[in-house]
């Protein structure tokens, strides 16, 4: 039985996190101190001490998810022995840290280097996201596709779910089309922007230099990424990859079906939160899956 380890992405993140970390380790301290002089403010403050709110902010949210992650895998130390990884949106980034691909402080600059790209793009253009259930991912794409406005499937999340990314009016239109279509619910979500959207081509430009010249490392194992949902250890797709993210759909049902093809039997996460076990067995009931622990 292979063993898949996965990380979560935008969302996971909730007040406290990490403090157990600092807390339990001389070695997440020591990451969490770098990580603050890395980044020119105090963002374990922000994790251990901050509001909700301040947790939303995309500056905020997507380094500490990274972190989180990163330092729990690093943490777990020889226990932390994967077959295959895979991250959510965000957590593609974390994955690939963990597994050598990418050290720790090249992949804390890129990760914050995108969240600012991203809240820049959705400054230029108002925009949100939805949540589709109950629905075929081929109705949800031929609907989106007949809107006279920028709606495109976003997040393949797992069977029956699928996440829309759009503009505002584009998001209303679709929502009625798709309920119009059966939906068993459609639900608009608190997020600042239509990420995985062609509306996130100014952060795709912005961020494509700085991931092109990422000193990327073949990873300790294979990574499904969120594009393509394939394997690959290969540093020159990795990037293209990452690249091509931004403005490309997650195709996380379709990662997660190709690891159950490839031999995984058990999904560990690694991060904030237990939203990708969730969607995983939603996949496939019969998959074990739990959250990674410090203690043994």
């Amino acid at each position: 039985m292979k063993i898949a380890y996965v990380f979560p992405g935008q969302g996971a993140q909730y007040p406290g996190m990490g403090k157990d970390l600092f807390d339990q380790s001389e070695t997440a301290r020591s990451m969490f101190d770098e990580a603050n002089r890395i980044l020119g403010f105090s963002i374990s403050d922000i994790m251990f001490s901050g509001s909700d709110e301040d947790l939303r902010q995309t500056k905020v949210t997507q380094p500490s998810i990274f972190l989180h992650s990163v330092i729990l895998a690093k943490v777990l130390g020889n226990r932390f022995s994967p077959d295959m990884v895979a991250g959510h949106s965000l957590g593609e980034f974390s994955a690939l840290t963990a597994a050598g691909a990418l050290n720790f402080e090249d992949g804390l600059i890129l990760v914050y280097k995108r969240a600012l790209a991203m809240q820049k793009a959705c400054e230029i253009r108002p925009s949100t996201m939805a949540a589709v259930l109950g629905l075929e991912n081929e109705v949800v794409e031929k609907i989106c596709s007949k809107v006279d406005e920028i709606v495109v499937p976003a997040n393949y999340n797992t069977l029956g779910q699928v996440v829309i990314s759009g503009t505002f009016e584009g998001i209303d239109l679709a929502i009625s089309k798709l309920q119009e279509a059966g939906a068993r619910r459609v639900i608009k979500l608190q997020v600042g922007g239509a990420f995985h959207s062609p509306l996130m081509e100014p952060a795709r430009k912005e961020l494509e230099q700085a991931i092109a010249e990422a000193p990327v490392q073949p990873p300790r194992c294979s990574i499904y990424q969120n594009v393509p949902a394939q394997p690959s250890t290969d540093p020159s797709v990795i990037r293209q990859n990452l690249i091509a993210q931004l403005t490309h759909p997650v195709k996380w049902t379709q990662t997660v079906q190709n690891m159950l093809h490839d031999g995984a039997g058990r999904f560990i996460e690694v991060g904030p939160g237990n939203v990708l076990q969730g969607l995983v067995k939603k996949v496939d009931r019969s998959v074990e899956v739990m959250s990674a622990q410090i203690t043994p």
